[in-house]
């Protein structure tokens, strides 16, 4: 048995799978003050009953990691870069405590300047007066040669609880970007090891001795203690699980948008032949440019618990959420109000619908049937309007999907994906507005969290080989090996994929799952005089994003049961 669940902004939907299909799912009301709690009661209460031992693998999607970052809810870090040719890191500080070090390494990974401690010395002095406890240190080329990242690292170990290192996030060359990943990494750790142990002591004392798999922003997953060196990662999981939660039921030859209405917001992604589109470098989040992969999706403020009110005479749905509906005792009038108004659902008090949505027919002089029609028409013309801006977005330049580059391709999308709560109640009008086939995907409700059930372990792995200097390196996996001039592409791509079955497996992968490919083979001849001098050669390989073996039966009688 799997357990799948996805953390929503008033809703955490937890599903339990076996291999005949959805055994049970249940809501959570999600407590944004107590995460901890919210996923604790979840996994609680969808295996009550069930003996420890017949579950085999739980994946967790939150918006924890997420929430800090864009509420600035942060403690304190440290953050120390090391300066190198070219622009002056100064122009990439992300915050009080960033420091410059002296200390240089060029493209290829050679030393130019040896690492200043005595600067550092007085830095660390200066961090530690200030109370701070996690570290960030960054060096420019440090994805070619670590070594300045690991003599620092080396130094500051005694003085502080956890030093974290810019050759860890990728083997990518963005300084800017690895500078605000290991920034971003170091100043989530504490929040997201505190959910860590908190999870891991519940499960145990409970009898569950499994894996715990968290899901990444590129809709894959890795082991939870994994994620402790990468917290990171963990960000925008949530839009991540939409997207994984719509593919087993998009057909191989759509182009399909992905609409997960909740509570809260709708998180809006694209599906190319079954193969979600990726961010082409990283994401960014409250304004931090980073080189953490995922999945290009976009969320807005539009969702069942929006607030409606009327602004000098124009209608404005969200992007606030006040409470729930009148309809279950909130405070203002909603879309869900609209949607009781209308008959599209029936639970909730009809009246306290009605009531709230009178108040705003008032301001327009129209009935409350009318006004309620506005609201339902108005927030399916604003949702795909903001799918329209993404799919003009990813068409204004090229773009991967997680099997493949498309360069000068537009998107013309010929499917809608519903899913959340509410879906099933928007799709005929989303249909409508849009004139493109629109389907409700089974179990929509908790689709999201099924779709993090079913998701793979995912990584990269980015190799350099320079035959000049009879170096061979992965820094970001701390491989290092001496090769001599015979080295060639061939042999730095099987080293690669040997590199990445070892990473997948050590990160929770099965082996059913492994599904690699090559996403860049590289080679450089370095001329000397009139002769060849080595080669340089880089090679950056992945597993797929995906779903696990499988799933195909699952997902099948899902829509059998639907009628789908």
């Amino acid at each position: 048995m799997i357990i799948g669940l996805d953390v929503g902004g008033t809703h955490t939907d937890v599903v339990l799978l076996d291999k005949d299909g959805l055994v049970r799912d249940i809501k959570v009301t999600t407590d944004e003050a107590d995460l901890f709690h919210t996923v604790l009661s979840g996994i609680e209460q969808i295996s009550r009953h069930i003996k420890p031992r017949a579950i085999e693998r739980i994946v967790l999607s939150t918006t924890l990691t997420t929430n800090a970052i864009v509420q600035g809810n942060m403690p304190d870090i440290g953050m120390i870069v090391l300066s190198g040719p070219g622009i002056d890191p100064e122009a990439f500080r992300t915050h009080e405590h960033y420091y410059v070090v002296g200390g240089a390494i060029d493209h290829r990974g050679r030393e130019i300047t040896p690492v200043d401690f005595d600067c550092l010395k007085h830095v660390t002095k200066k961090l530690k007066d200030s109370g701070i406890r996690h570290v960030g240190v960054v060096g420019k080329f440090s994805a070619r040669n670590p070594i300045h990242e690991q003599k620092v690292r080396d130094a500051l170990k005694r003085s502080f609880r956890r030093v974290f290192l810019g050759h860890w996030v990728s083997g990518s060359l963005n300084f800017p970007r690895r500078i605000a990943t290991t920034f971003l990494n170091a100043s989530v750790y504490s929040t997201h090891k505190k959910f860590f142990k908190a999870v891991r002591a519940t499960l145990e004392d409970r009898g569950l001795h499994i894996p715990i798999h968290i899901l990444k922003a590129d809709g894959g997953t890795m082991i939870f203690d994994a994620s402790i060196k990468h917290p990171g990662q963990t960000i925008l999981s949530g839009p991540a699980a939409s997207v994984m939660g719509a593919i087993p039921f998009s057909d191989k030859t759509e182009e399909a948008i992905v609409l997960d209405i909740g509570g809260t917001t709708t998180d809006i992604g694209i599906i190319i032949n079954q193969g979600p589109v990726l961010e082409p470098v990283g994401i960014e989040l409250a304004g931090y440019k980073t080189l953490i992969r995922a999945l290009k999706t976009y969320s807005v403020g539009l969702g069942g618990d929006s607030a409606v009110k009327v602004v000098d005479g124009r209608l404005e749905i969200g992007p606030e959420r006040m409470g729930p509906a009148m309809a279950f005792g909130g405070p203002a009038p909603t879309t869900t109000d609209a949607l009781r108004v209308l008959g599209k659902i029936n639970d909730g008090d009809l009246e306290k619908a009605a009531t709230g949505i009178k108040g705003l027919a008032e301001h327009l002089g129209i009935s409350v049937t009318e006004m309620a029609s506005q609201v339902y028409s108005t927030f399916c013309s604003e949702v795909l309007r903001y799918a329209q801006m993404l799919v003009d977005n990813i068409n204004s330049k090229p773009f991967y999907t997680v099997r493949e580059y498309w360069e000068g391709y537009t998107i013309k999308p010929n499917r809608i994906l519903v899913l959340g709560g509410p879906a099933k109640s928007f799709a005929d009008e989303l249909q409508r507005i849009s004139k493109i086939p629109t389907t409700v995907v089974p179990k929509w409700g908790v689709a999201n969290a099924i779709g993090a059930a079913f998701a793979r372990t995912t990584c990269e792995v980015t190799l350099f080989a320079d035959t000049q200097r009879g170096i061979l390196t992965a820094p970001e996996e701390d491989f290092f090996e001496r090769i001599d001039s015979s080295f060639s592409r061939e042999d730095a791509e099987r080293k690669t994929l040997k590199l990445l079955k070892r990473k997948a497996l050590g990160r929770g992968a099965s082996r059913h799952d492994l599904e690699t490919e090559i996403l860049e083979s590289s080679q450089f001849n370095m001329v000397r005089g009139f002769s060849a001098a080595g080669r340089n050669i880089r090679i950056k390989a992945q597993v797929k994003p995906g779903l696990i073996h499988g799933y195909e039966v699952i997902s099948r009688r899902l829509m059998d049961e639907t009628g789908l």
